[in-house]
């Protein structure tokens, strides 16, 4: 999705090469697996001090998670990188059999309607006053946020045709740069 919107993606495992990027998508998968991993290659304190001066980042669904600074529902010892002042609940919605689509009003985005795709996706619990909730489902969970230069959604943009989460974001890194 990034390279068809003209920006040069990179995958970035360790601390080097978080240094080349202008911003960063921490994307959807095992959370417990990502913490655990990112502290492994020494990339998780890199990581935090990063969006600490400000870099762009956006989480979907496991990123979410990273990004959170509370989780309910991790296993113990489970880290996030923090950043956000929300709190989400992982795999909010049950088992992979769970997994849904449904159709999301996000002002900032504009019509049509995003269509979402949630895969044993977290729920923002809880949002800081520094926190704007983009999108909730019609009973009120919110499934979308941002903070300054962080994003989150807890479902998968990238599965669908719709590049304009993936658009948002790449707005926040031009005007970072």
């Amino acid at each position: 999705m990034l390279t068809n919107l003209g920006a040069n993606a990179v995958t970035v495992r360790r601390p080097e090469e978080l240094a080349r990027v202008s911003g960063l998508i921490i994307p959807g998968g095992e959370s417990t697996v990502m913490d655990k991993l990112s502290r492994l290659f020494g990339l998780a304190e890199p990581l935090r001090a990063a969006i600490d001066a400000g870099l762009p980042v956006y989480g979907t669904c496991a990123g979410l998670i990273m990004l959170a600074d509370r989780v309910h529902d991790s296993i113990d010892g489970q880290q996030t990188i923090g950043g956000m002042d929300i709190t989400v609940r992982r795999n909010a919605f049950g088992t992979q059999l769970d997994s849904f689509e449904t159709d999301l009003h996000v002002p900032e985005l504009g019509e049509p309607a995003v269509h979402a795709v949630f895969i044993r996706a977290p729920v923002v619990e809880e949002i800081g006053s520094g926190v704007r909730a983009l999108a909730s489902l019609e009973d009120g969970r919110i499934v979308a946020v941002e903070q300054g230069n962080l994003l989150g959604t807890s479902f998968h943009p990238e599965v669908t045709n719709d590049y304009r989460f993936h658009s948002y974001f790449l707005e926040k890194v031009r005007a970072s740069a």
